[in-house]
């Protein structure tokens, strides 16, 4: 990370530590902070892993890596002249650690920090809504997830409801200033491991995206919908799954593993376009695949799921994202590889683009809506840029292919192609970011450096100063903010999940 950027925030640098013996799978993270005025059925399939500086477990994804602490008088610390230590800025996305190099992660800037493995990795993954209120601060905590897997047989994969309960502070992790006073003696970082709790849903292909019906806690129906690597979607029921986790001996039946509908209308054609309308509690469904149509599915008076037949066309690419607007029932946008994204109306009868602009020359992966500021979406690409637009300046474009929109925003900081990107629910301009690079990077947009201080660049000149924080994690894909639990990120990569919370937002 920046030294220059650490050192404003009193954060220290991270450590690289040089060994004799390669530890290429122990990685861990740094941040930094600016500051800004204004087994199915119901057995329990594994533990999660909580960083402890004492533990030199092999399985910490995260990076444990048992060294001692500075102070700590061990043998491993008199054998001085086998271990050398590095304080020189690291940037994950910028450097590489040598084969016999690990990172070594900085308790002060985190207060919580964890680590999953599960059988197969997971592309995707939603937070599922729960019902243990919102706001929550104290420890330890309670994450309730589905996700589906990429397995090595089609036939092994599965859709997973999982509950991650007795999640601690990270010992020696930094206190949240918004924790209760009582909270000041509590020894909650001490206590037993946390638990990871499984339900499974059998499939028999990859999940390329899976998201949960916004609505559930409202409807008290918890549905999600996945999109699968054989060209069809499918819509589950995880209410009885989910219910199950506080109810011993519940049994759950056959019929309630299987998909509520499946739709058939992309034709064995792969997507990975996914979104759940906010607005319409009932259910509304979009799914864009790759020959560039997207198809609306809605709850029929019936009670079952009608594909309008009738897709919505324009891209000349394949849909990588949707995403429906947060305040207009009938609005959502697109992006695609061709590099656009597009505004649609429901209601056209026509199914064409009410909007396209030129966002970048690779492929839009990812995007997100602000939803506290309606006219604000953020993309990211394939060539590692992500920004921000101003819908209400790509409305003025209207049908002028002429006219260049340009983003109110925008950050080159990544090299490699971002894989998630999503505004945080509460802090409008607060966003994080996830990339090839295996990083997960949180930005305030509302961060500005004087002249002065823009000169302190501290030898590292690339820096902007909207970066908040810098996490490792392998493999990155996806990256959601738990919102009824603020400051919490939970993120899939090639070594499982991760949950942590930084001292930044």
């Amino acid at each position: 990370m920046s030294k220059r950027s650490a050192d404003a925030a009193g954060v220290p640098d991270a450590k690289t530590h040089k060994s004799e013996a390669p530890q290429e799978s122990r990685v861990a993270p740094d941040g930094l902070e600016f500051e800004d005025d204004f087994e199915d059925e119901f057995e329990s399939e594994g533990e999660v892993e909580e960083y402890n500086s004492d533990d030199d477990d092999d399985v910490m994804v995260a990076g444990a890596d048992g060294l001692p602490d500075a102070d700590d008088d061990t043998p491993a610390k008199k054998e001085g002249d086998e271990m050398e230590v590095d304080n020189q800025v690291f940037i994950p996305s910028r450097h590489k650690l040598g084969k016999d190099e690990i990172l070594e992660p900085d308790p002060s800037v985190y207060h919580m920090l964890h680590t999953l493995n599960v059988n197969w990795p997971c592309l995707s993954f939603d937070i599922i809504p729960d019902d243990l209120g919102d706001e929550r601060r104290t420890y330890p905590a309670s994450v309730y997830l589905v996700t589906g897997t990429q397995a090595s047989k089609p036939k092994e994969n599965e859709i997973m409801v999982l509950k991650l309960s007795g999640l601690n502070k990270m010992k020696g992790g930094a206190r949240d200033d918004d924790e209760e006073e009582e909270d000041d003696d509590d020894d909650s970082d001490t206590e037993d491991d946390p638990i990871l709790e499984s339900r499974s849903l059998p499939t028999n292909s990859v999940t390329n995206r899976i998201r949960m019906n916004p609505n559930a806690k409202q409807t008290g129906e918890y549905l999600a919908a996945s999109m699968a690597e054989n060209g069809d979607a499918y819509i589950w029921d995880l209410t009885p799954h989910y219910r199950s986790f506080d109810s011993p001996g519940t049994t759950i039946n056959k019929a309630q593993k299987l998909p509520k509908a499946t739709i058939k209308s992309h034709r064995g054609v792969e997507g990975y376009g996914l979104d759940w309308s906010p607005l319409i509690q009932s259910g509304a469904l979009l799914t864009g695949d790759n020959s560039g149509k997207i198809y609306l599915t809605t709850r029929s008076q019936s009670g079952g799921w009608k594909t309008d037949e009738n897709a919505f066309k324009g891209h000349t690419g394949s849909i990588e994202e949707i995403q429906w607007s947060p305040t207009e029932q009938f609005v959502f946008a697109s992006g695609s590889s061709d590099g656009t994204v597009k505004i649609w109306d429901t209601r056209s009868k026509k199914r064409k683009a009410q909007l396209s602009v030129d966002v970048s020359s690779s492929d839009i992966n990812v995007m997100s809506w602000n939803k506290r500021v309606d006219f604000l979406l953020a993309t990211g690409a394939d060539d590692g840029v992500w920004g921000v637009w101003d819908l209400r300046k790509v409305a003025e474009l209207g049908s002028n292919p002429s006219a260049n929109v340009t983003p109110i925003a925008s950050f080159n900081f990544h090299k490699e192609p971002i894989t998630s990107i999503e505004f945080h629910p509460t802090e409008d301009s607060v966003v994080q970011v996830c990339s090839a690079d295996n990083t997960i990077t949180l930005w305030d947009l509302s961060v500005e450096l004087d002249d002065e201080e823009s000169k302190d660049t501290g030898g590292v000149e690339d820096i902007p100063p909207q970066l908040l924080f810098c996490h490792y994690m392998k493999d990155v894909k996806e990256a959601h903010w738990q919102k009824q639990m603020p400051g919490v990120v939970v993120a899939t990569g090639g070594d499982g999940f991760g949950v942590w919370k930084s001292i930044s937002v």
